[in-house]
């Protein structure tokens, strides 16, 4: 799928835009990064009257649709990062443009609708990509340069709910060691979920999730030589997300395998069932 001519505008779609992330995209691409020549030109939402304040308040062009909005961009962020339940009619209304679009994390609510997506851009020939801002960080950068493999790796991260941040540590877990997990479970209480997961090959994660408390991303990354604990900044991590979304969205060409984005999802649902604090439950392999 390429990108039929250069992408110098982008436009925001989401459900509020009084939100932390159209926030930092666009001080981002207005400020560190305006370098690159591309502009968010124009936004849209599905809470209009909310929204068209932000816009207002954030010199935006707002417009009252997505079709309103197409002939101003060229590209496409669908961002509502606490509605993963919107995504998809989001998307549904954004594809048949045929604009890259990136889809902010969660992707989605459930595995199932995550294939709807994938599903729906193939349909549209659209490419689309999707991350949490944790895929960008020291960790990455640490295991990158790593001569060995990672066989064993340990995240700690914290946030109000699990359902809108566990993808944090579990995106940092998949871009390390890969999309062939085996299988998942949940173990500690409610407010504290400890979650193992195992790896092809004998690899294994561990995420330590604190529930309505803050606690600072790091990770341990193992691997055949010894161990190294890694903690993340928060400096730079929503300019070096949004710089690797711009990467995207100016050649076309997702940097990120679907295979890890759908484990991701996939994971996140098993430890949603409470039956992976019985045990084990078997991760299946994602292919689309």
């Amino acid at each position: 799928m390429q990108v039929s001519g250069p992408v110098k505008r982008i436009g925001f779609v989401d459900c509020d835009l009084n939100n932390f992330h159209a926030d930092v995209f666009l001080k981002a691409i207005r400020g560190p990064l305006a370098s690159r020549g591309i502009s968010v030109a124009g936004a849209t939402a599905v809470q209009q009257e909310q929204s068209k304040l932000w816009a207002q308040e954030h010199d935006l062009a707002y417009y009252t649709s997505v079709e309103a909005l197409n002939d101003a961009v060229d590209a496409y962020m669908i961002l509502a990062p606490s509605n993963p339940e919107v995504h998809f009619e989001l998307c549904r209304q954004v594809f048949p443009m045929g604009k890259p679009t990136y889809v902010d994390k969660p992707f989605s609510s459930d595995l199932l609708t995550a294939h709807r997506i994938f599903g729906l851009a193939d349909k549209y020939q659209v490419s689309i990509q999707t991350t949490s801002a944790l895929r960008y960080t020291e960790v990455q950068r640490v295991v990158l340069e790593s001569p060995e493999p990672v066989k064993h790796m340990v995240a700690w991260a914290g946030g109000d709910t699990f359902e809108e941040y566990g993808i944090h540590p579990v995106e940092l877990v998949i871009s390390c060691m890969g999309p062939d997990a085996l299988a998942a479970h949940s173990v500690g209480d409610e407010q504290h979920p400890v979650i193992i997961i195992v790896f092809t090959e004998g690899r294994t994660a561990v995420i330590d999730f604190n529930i309505g408390t803050h606690v600072d991303y790091a990770a341990t990354v193992t691997t055949a030589t010894g161990t190294q604990y890694i903690p993340v900044g928060l400096d730079t991590l929503f300019i070096d997300t949004a710089s690797a979304i711009l990467d995207f969205l100016e050649t076309g060409q997702p940097t990120i395998a679907r295979q890890e984005s759908l484990m991701v999802r996939e994971i996140l649902d098993v430890i949603a069932d409470p039956a992976s604090r019985s045990g084990y439950i078997q991760l299946e392999p994602n292919s689309i």
